[in-house]
C-alpha cells in the first residue's frame, strides 16, 4: 500500500461479527434497533432531567454526564459497524484513529464516573444530613470537568503513541471496532511504551476506580445493614440499586476485553464483550434507572403519557 507520513497501512479491515452472509440482515436489524433505543432512551433522560427541577440534584447531574457519554459511545460505533455489516468491513487510517480517540476518551469517562456516583451515593446514604453541603454545586461542576479532563488527557497520550506507531503487512482488527489494545496488536515497529501508557491507564482507570467504588459500596452497605427498620433498608439500597447494576455490568465486560486483549483465544468473547459496553450497556442504562427510579418515572411521565400510571 502507499506510503503516508504515519504508516504504510492507509485502511484497515474490521472483521466483523459473523462470516455467515443469512446473518448480516439480522444482525443489522439487531443494531439499529440498539442504537435507536440507546438514542432515545437516554435522549429522554436528558429531556427529563431538565425539563424537571426536581430532578437538579448531584444524583441526576451525574446520571446526565453517563447519558451523554453513552450517547457518544454508540454514535462512534454502531453507525459504523451498521455500514460494515451491508458493504465490505474497512475503516481508512483517519477513520480508525478518531474512533480510537472518542472510544478510549468515552470509555476512560466512563470509568471515572462510576466511582464518583458510588461517591454520591455514599454521601447520600452515609452522610444525608451534611449531603447538601459535601455534594454542593461547585464540587459536582469540579468533579464532573475533571472524570471529562483526565480521560480527554490519557486519550491524547495514547491516541498521540499511536499515531507514531508503523504498521505494515497485516491490515486485519480482529473485531468490529477501533480500539488501542486490538490496533496495538498490528503494530510492526516499536511500542514498549505505548504498552506501558495502556498498562499504567489499566491500573488507573480500571483496577483503582474499580477499587474505590467497591470501598463506596462497602460503606453504604455497611450502614444499610445498620438500618432497624425493613422500610428504611429498602429504601436506602433502592437509591443506590440501579447504579450498582451499572456497574458490575460495565466493569465485568470493558475490564475483561482491557485486561485480555492480546489473548487469540478470546477473540470472540472480547466481541461479545465489546457488544455489550457499547451497545447493550447505553441501551440498558436509561432502562435500569428508569424502571427502578420513581422520581424518574414522574418525570418521564411529564415528556411522554406512556409513563404515567
Amino acid at each position: 500500500m502507499a506510503a503516508t507520513n504515519h504508516t504504510a497501512v492507509v485502511e484497515f479491515l474490521l472483521q466483523g461479527l459473523s462470516d455467515n452472509p443469512q446473518l448480516q440482515g439480522v444482525f443489522s436489524a439487531l443494531f439499529l434497533l440498539l442504537y435507536l433505543t440507546a438514542l432515545a432512551g437516554n435522549s429522554l433522560i436528558l429531556m427529563a432531567i431538565y425539563l424537571n427541577p426536581g430532578l437538579h440534584t448531584p444524583m441526576y447531574f451525574f446520571l446526565t454526564n453517563l447519558a451523554i457519554l453513552d450517547i457518544v459511545c454508540t454514535s462512534t460505533v454502531l453507525p459504523k459497524l451498521l455500514e460494515n455489516l451491508m458493504v465490505k468491513g474497512t475503516i481508512s487510517y483517519r477513520a480508525c484513529m478518531t474512533q480510537t480517540f472518542f472510544m478510549t476518551w468515552i470509555l476512560g469517562a466512563e470509568l471515572l464516573l462510576l466511582p464518583v456516583m458510588a461517591y454520591d451515593r455514599y454521601v447520600a446514604i452515609c452522610q444525608p444530613l451534611h449531603y447538601h453541603t459535601l455534594m454542593s454545586r461547585p464540587l459536582c461542576a469540579l468533579l464532573a470537568g475533571s472524570v471529562w479532563a483526565i480521560s480527554g488527557v490519557n486519550t491524547c497520550v495514547q491516541t498521540g503513541l499511536m499515531t507514531r506507531v508503523t504498521f505494515c503487512g497485516n491490515n486485519q482488527i480482529h473485531t468490529f471496532l477501533c480500539e488501542v489494545p486490538t490496533v496495538l496488536l498490528l503494530a510492526c515497529g516499536p511500542k514498549n511504551l505505548n504498552n506501558i501508557m495502556i498498562f499504567t491507564a489499566d491500573g488507573f482507570f480500571g483496577v483503582f476506580n474499580f477499587l474505590l467504588t467497591m470501598l463506596s459500596y462497602a460503606f453504604i452497605i455497611t450502614s444499610i445493614l445498620r438500618i432497624r427498620s425493613a422500610e428504611g433498608k429498602r429504601r436506602a439500597f433502592s437509591t443506590c440499586s440501579s447504579h450498582l447494576l451499572v456497574v458490575c455490568l460495565y466493569y465485568s465486560t470493558l475490564i475483561y476485553t482491557y485486561f485480555l486483549p492480546g489473548s487469540t483465544s478470546s477473540m470472540e468473547n472480547n466481541k461479545v464483550a465489546a457488544i455489550i459496553y457499547t451497545a447493550v450497556s447505553p441501551t440498558l442504562n436509561p432502562l435500569i434507572y428508569t424502571l427502578r427510579n420513581k422520581d424518574v418515572k414522574v418525570a418521564l411521565g411529564r415528556v411522554l403519557p406512556t409513563f404515567r400510571k
